[in-house]
Parts: structure tokens; sequence; C-alpha cells
């Protein structure tokens, strides 16, 4: 018998100083059995610096062929791509294929290895690559309930997260930028 995915559910105002984006709105998140809170919190953060119109999780882990979060247009158009972790090179650049913007997030501790070993390729591609401090998603994770209420203010290049648990910063640092 397959497992299933535990569904956890957020209640979220954004305040993103860096977009002049302002808004609530409720993510239902499944978090595949493979998966830790720590790449699941990575996912919904990712959400939230990429907030707009059209913006969904896909299937995830469940399905390889997809990104963890991207944007269709009504017309099926891909506008954005957005991997969690350390993909493979091939997987980014068939992703710059697919998608007018793509972006990664790594998020743990061996995500400098990673990127020292691949930017000489990763350089090459149309894609932009971001690592959340391990420890700041470590404690993010830690506020987690399977139903959460969370205020995040994004300012500059970290994250302010309240929830009814606790409080905690997250930082991320820009390993390369396409805009």
């Amino acid at each position: 018998m397959a497992l299933k995915p535990t569904i956890y559910k957020f209640r979220t105002s954004l305040s993103d100083m860096n977009r002049d984006v302002y808004d609530t709105f409720n993510l239902t998140v499944a978090m595949h059995p493979s998966e830790n809170l720590e790449r699941m919190m990575a996912r919904v953060l990712a959400y939230c610096l990429n907030s707009q119109e059209f913006l969904d999780f896909t299937k995830g882990l469940s399905a390889i062929e997809e990104p963890d979060i991207w944007v269709r247009t009504l017309d099926d158009q891909l506008m954005l791509w957005i991997d969690i972790g350390e993909p493979a090179y091939d997987r980014v650049k068939k992703a710059t294929r697919l998608a007018r913007a793509v972006k990664v997030y790594s998020f743990n501790t061996k995500a400098d290895v990673w990127w020292e070993q691949g930017k000489a390729k990763f350089s090459e591609l149309n894609a932009s690559f971001y690592r959340f401090d391990n420890q700041s998603i470590q404690n993010l994770a830690g506020l987690v309930e399977r139903t959460t209420e969370m205020s995040v203010t994004v300012t500059g290049d970290s994250a302010y997260v309240t929830t009814e648990k606790g409080d905690c910063e997250v930082f991320w640092e820009a390993f390369q930028t396409i805009e």
C-alpha cells in the first residue's frame, strides 16, 4: 500500500517590499511521503517570493517531468518554472527550453558544494539560482503545524515569518540572477 501525502494548510499574509506585492491567500500543500518539513517550507517560501497570478504548486515529487511550482497562462504557456533542491544541469537546461523564466532554490547543507561543482555549466543557462540559509529553513520548519496562520514580510534578501508558534527570519543568497 502506497503512503499518502500529508496535507498542510497555510493562511498567509504576504508583504513583499521588494516587489510591492501585498496579498492574503490560502495555500493547501501536500507534503510527499519522501519529503521533509524543510523542503516543504522551502517550497512555501519560494511560492511567497514569486507570488503572482496563475502561480501554482504542481504534483512535485510525484511527477518528475514537472517543477515544484509553476506559472501557466490560460493559453497553457509555461511562464515560470521553479525547482526546489539541487537539480541536475540537464534538468535545468530542459526547463530553460520549456519556460520563459527558471528559478532554482536550494536549501540544505550541501547546496554550496552542488553550486561550486556546477556553476561553470549553470552560468551558461538562462536561469536564476538561490540558496536559502539552511538553519533559517530549519527554524521555519519548526514553526509549522498542520494548519498555520503566518505573516511573511520580504525585504532585501530575507523574509521575516511570524506564526502562532513564534517567528524567524529566513535569509537567502543569490548565486546567479537573470532578470
